[in-house]
Order: C-alpha cells, then structure tokens, then sequence
C-alpha cells in the first residue's frame, strides 16, 4: 500500500514538474528584434503587449546603421530586424551571401527632397551639390526621385541601383554627392539638396508631407518589411510577430501618428 502511494505521489510530481517546465518554457520565450530608432523600434513597442498574451517577450535592439542588422540577423545575434525595405535587403543579401527574407510588409516610409537653402526646386542653380545616400539601393531610389522631378534622366537599363554614373542627362550640371544616409540630416546646411530617409528625416524634425520638395507617391515599391533567416521564415513566435506588425492595431497608430508620413503597406 505504501508502495503504491510513492508511486502515485511520484507521478503527480512529474506531472507537476513538467506542466511547471512547460509554463517556465512558455513565459521564457524571447524575441532579439533589431530596428532603426524611428519608426521602427516605435511600431514593435506597439505590439509588445499583443506579443505578451501569446506568452512573447520582444527585445528590442537599436541600430543606427543599415549594415549591422541585417549581419547581426546572419549570425544568429538576433531573430528579426525590422528597418529596411525589399530592394535594400535583397541586395544585401545577394551582396553578402546572406540567407535572409522577409515575412511582412509593414509601412512605406516616402523618401523626400530637403533644402534650406532654397524653396522651389526652380531656384536650383548651375552645378547645385546634391547629397544622396550611397548605399547601393537607397542612392538607385534617390537618383529616380530627381528623374521623377525632371532634375536628370537615367540611362534606360539603370534599374533600382543606378548611380550618379548612370545619369544620361544633366542639364544643370548638378553634382551628385553619395553620404552615409545617417549624415543626410546633418549635412543639410552645407548642400543644396539632400534626398534622406524618412528614418533619418523624422528625428532631425523634418516633415516630409510639409517639407520635402519632392517626395515618393504611395506607389513606391519600397516597403519597410520583417526580415528573417530563410530557415526561420515558418517559426512560430516570428509569425506571431509579423501578425501583429500587421495587425489593426499598428495601422490605427500609423495613420494617427505620421498622417501620411508613413503608410501601412498592408
């Protein structure tokens, strides 16, 4: 009888042990998501509380660059990042070897114009110095933006990485100056023009809707999206996040808060 009881005593440890181990396990599932400051790290504090009812806790890891992410994602540093759009990360992981995708689309972030030294793309002189930034997508998308404004035209085969090699016309004689995209903003001064990320625009008090003089349309292709490694893209916690980084919630806060600044893409 004795006997029986240890053993039924030891079976209700075990199960105890092991529903306790599981809920440990549950509560200790953890999420490294690298992001740019603005808007990014912003957008992933508004779905933290989603993440924490699915028993998820989201680290959020900021980045001032657009290299580290995408190789700290590489080497297991972190499980996402969220800070680039689709050109961006299929070049780098081309350029790379890198094993990375994507698993949402989240915002357009409209790449604009900036100038304080003139208000009207007419005032534009001979030989005016244009900053750009020199990353190999980002400077294609700037460089399309002046086309798009008549400024200079492409050569056809360009594509989405042109550089200032490619500009077949340039009546003004404009000269193109590829920066550091974070230096956009603090270079403003000492160009005439500077083409800047949203990211970088925003936190240096630029409005794009009221102070860009030329500013990407909603068709732009260029959606900020969740990247992961491929062998990651079916893990369950990262769909959870791309769910929620898709989810009313984030699209509500978006249009309040940016007022067309930055658009859901979703």
């Amino acid at each position: 009888m004795k006997k029986r009881w240890l053993l039924v005593l030891s079976l209700v440890l075990l199960v105890g042990l092991l529903g306790l181990s599981s809920l440990f396990s549950a509560a200790a599932k953890v999420l490294k998501v690298g992001a740019s400051p603005t808007p990014h790290a912003g957008i992933l504090e508004v779905v933290k509380p989603l993440l924490a009812q699915e028993g998820i806790e989201l680290q959020i890891i900021e980045f001032q660059d657009y290299v580290q992410p995408n190789l700290a994602l590489a080497e297991g540093e972190l499980d996402a990042n969220f800070f680039q759009h689709i050109p961006y990360l299929e070049q780098f992981a081309k350029d790379h070897r890198l094993a990375l995708t994507y698993i949402a689309k989240v915002h357009i972030e409209p790449m604009g114009a900036y100038s304080k030294k003139i208000k009207s793309l007419a005032e534009l002189k001979d030989r005016s110095v244009i900053a750009v930034p020199n990353d190999p997508t980002n400077c294609g998308r700037a460089l399309l933006l002046l086309e798009q404004a008549g400024l200079i035209e492409l050569r056809k085969d360009a594509g989405l990485t042109a550089t200032e090699l490619d500009i077949a016309k340039n009546p003004k004689r404009l000269q193109i100056k590829p920066l550091e995209a974070a230096q956009l903003p603090r270079v403003l001064s000492e160009v005439d023009l500077a083409v800047i990320n949203t990211n970088y625009a925003l936190p240096a008090q630029l409005v794009p809707t009221r102070d860009a003089l030329i500013i990407e349309g909603s068709e732009s292709p260029y959606a900020n999206v969740l990247a992961v490694r491929e062998k990651d893209k079916n893990d369950p916690a990262l769909q959870k996040l791309a769910k929620a980084l898709n989810s009313s919630v984030v699209k509500e806060y978006l249009l309040k808060n940016y007022q067309g600044d930055i658009v859901p893409a979703f």
